[in-house]
């Protein structure tokens, strides 16, 4: 879970914006894609979601300097129907094929009532939940997994046939935040983690469902894509263009009035915040909703940055000859 750092200091967006722009451009990247990456990355921040926020960039920068994927990728639709569509990453990150991809269904499926894209040949996409939120700002129903290369070896523990991808969907509501649940099937339940011995041992059918979800997210994120179950199969110009993606985008309206939907959403989103909170919890808050309030904060209190987060903006600082944000 991604919870505020106790110890911080609250940066603006502003210019966090602008240094990590500026990383991306001395990094290699096009104008406009460096601005794509950099507004999706602090509106992560924003939100809450740090694991997925600028701190990221240390790791995807040392990406292009090994040379495991390009910072000039040429994306592409490689194949189309009126409710399908494959984009190619070529080689780069994974957020601007997957950004491509869940607009372009979203647009088919206003057309034609839902679409699926599946997106190839590409590094981490990011936080799921960037793609269904896509969905969701328009009025659809909006699901994406992603799946990664696995190095799967005899007497490993179970829980590594799951990898470590993600889940998203979002759903829109009225006038409550639409509801947007993102997260990774195994989360807390990683081999070496210190709870899977007593998840498996007090809750094994947690750990199985979490499993599941895990080969979910391997085969249509990953084997659908291109990526194999042994790695000596695969065939790539980038060695880290080791992802792909699913998407699924649904319009509603093909099933009912989205009028009376949105009113009920946002009935029950108002009914669960008046039920008890989780034990160690404050508030009961529908998924989603805790980002939306994070994000209205801190746009004017300052995003909280962490010592670590703080320490890899420092580095890039260094490395390119930038001034620190913080």
């Amino acid at each position: 879970m991604n919870r505020p750092p106790e110890e911080f200091t609250p940066v603006r967006p502003e210019p966090l914006r602008d240094f990590i722009r500026s990383v991306y451009l001395a990094a290699g990247m096009p104008a406009e894609r460096a601005e794509l990456i950099t507004s999706l990355l602090v509106k992560n921040d924003l939100r809450g979601v740090f694991s997925h926020g600028t701190r990221q960039t240390r790791a995807y920068v040392s990406h292009f300097r090994k040379q495991e994927l390009t910072p000039a990728p040429e994306v592409q639709v490689v194949r189309e129907s009126p409710t399908t569509l494959v984009v190619d990453g070529g080689g780069g990150l994974g957020y601007f094929p997957a950004w491509e991809a869940a607009h372009r269904a979203c647009e088919k499926a206003r057309a034609v009532g839902i679409a699926a894209a599946l997106t190839r040949n590409h590094g981490h996409i990011g936080a799921a939940g960037i793609y269904t939120r896509v969905a969701v700002e328009q009025g659809l129903f909006g699901y994406i997994t992603s799946g990664h290369q696995l190095h799967l070896h005899p007497g490993q523990p179970l829980v590594a046939a799951a990898g470590g991808s993600p889940h998203s969907f979002a759903i829109p509501a009225g006038d409550e935040p639409p509801f947007v649940l993102d997260f990774g099937a195994v989360h807390d339940m990683y081999p070496g983690s210190p709870h899977l011995e007593t998840l498996s041992q007090l809750a094994p059918g947690t750990v199985f469902r979490s499993i599941g979800m895990g080969t979910v997210c391997q085969a249509m994120g990953g084997f659908l894509a291109g990526v194999p179950v042994d790695p000596a199969r695969a065939q790539r110009e980038w060695p880290g263009a080791n992802q792909g993606s699913f998407f699924i985008a649904v319009d509603l309206t093909q099933f009912c009035d989205p009028a009376v939907f949105r009113a009920e959403m946002d009935e029950y989103l108002r009914k669960v915040r008046e039920l008890k909170p989780l034990t160690g919890f404050e508030r009961a808050v529908p998924s989603g909703g805790m980002e939306h309030l994070r994000e209205q904060e801190y746009a004017e209190t300052g995003i909280p940055v962490g010592a670590a987060h703080a320490d890899a903006l420092r580095f890039l600082a260094e490395e390119f000859g930038l001034q620190s944000p913080v």
